[in-house]
């Protein structure tokens, strides 16, 4: 990899941007827009998004008014955890893409492998119906690609067992300290490529004097450092900012390589550890959300949808 356009390749053959542009906690909006539009003009060519980030439209409303061809650019964005199940999944999908605007999304994922506390029993069977959905959406052309996100292996292996196409992507947290090495191993062995939500340690590797120390030594900032770390395993890593002077300096991060010396002692950072919840822990889940966290979830997205066509 020797630039942004530069391609990882899918099971089915799709080329996917090596370094992509996240938008986690991005407010919609123009922040939103501006910063996407900052993205591509740095050269990015890979958007990530999600229903979960309320900012859909305002990423499609960016990629339109960018003036580059929707073909030349790669989007992202990921199925959230009420939209579970069959009927769900492909009116959730229809959603996302009358929101952004677009008539099919480059990479569609499973957000969390376990939608909501309720499903704690039947979470398999739920997760079949969403990638049966899944593949349907895959064989009329409105997905390019289909994945997963936050699925440890034996996750995956459910979704596997009973389906026809293969999950192409595992979107993980990875990043110093939390590298995830044992799932990261057999994504790669199983054609599935991981990326790295999150590279930058949401925040926590500024000022951790061992990635400082290795950042003076190469001569980048902590960020490139991060991010060169993840490509370094053949990790996709999705860094994320709103300030165009930083989004332009995370793009740099070919002009340099790690030893693997290095890449060990990144790898045990101490200090860091994981920043999201575990994907098997329903409590986690109930703690931050309450036993049915999204009682309105499709009514709002549905209204959303109308608003904006009322907009024109």
């Amino acid at each position: 990899m020797n630039k942004l356009t530069d391609c990882f390749t899918l099971r089915n053959g799709v080329k996917i941007p090596c370094v992509g542009f996240g938008t986690f906690k991005t407010p919609s909006g123009e922040i939103c827009e501006e910063s996407v539009k900052a993205a591509l003009r740095c050269g990015y060519r890979h958007i990530d998004t999600a229903a979960a980030y309320h900012n859909e439209a305002s990423v499609g409303k960016a990629i339109r008014e960018s003036g580059i061809p929707r073909e030349e650019i790669f989007v992202t964005s990921k199925l959230f955890n009420p939209d579970q199940g069959y009927a769900s999944t492909l009116e959730a999908c229809d959603i996302s893409l009358k929101l952004m605007g677009l008539d099919y999304l480059d990479l569609y994922l499973i957000h969390w492998p376990i939608p909501q506390p309720k499903h704690a029993q039947d979470w398999q069977e739920l997760n079949h119906e969403t990638w049966r959905a899944f593949e349907e959406l895959y064989r009329a052309g409105k997905l390019r690609a289909i994945g997963l996100s936050n699925y440890l292996q034996h996750h995956i292996e459910t979704i596997v067992k009973e389906a026809t196409v293969l999950p192409m992507v595992d979107q993980l947290e990875i990043h110093p300290g939390y590298g995830q090495a044992e799932t990261v191993a057999y994504c790669q062995q199983n054609d599935i490529l991981p990326e790295s939500w999150g590279p930058l340690c949401q925040g926590k590797a500024f000022g951790h004097p061992v990635l400082e120390a290795l950042a003076s030594k190469y001569g980048c900032s902590v960020s490139q450092l991060c991010i060169r770390w993840s490509l370094q395993q053949g990790v996709l890593p999705l860094p994320k900012s709103v300030h165009e002077e930083r989004i332009a300096q995370n793009a740099q991060v070919f002009g340099f390589e790690i030893s693997q010396e290095d890449m060990q002692k990144m790898a045990q950072v101490e200090g860091i550890g994981r920043c999201g919840r575990h994907p098997d822990s329903i409590q986690d889940m109930i703690d931050l959300f309450g036993d049915n966290p999204w009682p309105n979830w499709t009514q709002e997205r549905r209204a959303l949808l109308a608003a904006q066509a009322a907009q024109g």
